[in-house]
């Protein structure tokens, strides 16, 4: 089974909370080594620019999973 079976989703927060496994998910795959990523981690999850730019990436995400769910189609 896929980890991505589809953007579909009920509700904008579980787009939302796809966005953020979509994003979660390329960082492992673009480092599927799980000891380099936990090194990296605490150079980052102190960086507030670091955090910004992930908060960027989610949104980005977001922005897909949401297109794809009409959810900001006007009635």
């Amino acid at each position: 089974m896929s980890w991505l079976p589809s953007l579909k989703t009920a509700t904008p927060e579980e787009g939302y909370s796809l966005a953020i496994k979509m994003s979660r998910m390329a960082v492992k795959m673009t480092q599927p080594d799980d000891e380099i990523r936990s090194k990296l981690r605490a150079d980052y999850a102190n960086n507030a620019d670091s955090l910004t730019m992930a908060s960027h990436v989610v949104a980005t995400n977001f922005q897909t999973v949401a297109q794809a769910n009409n959810f900001w189609i006007q009635s």
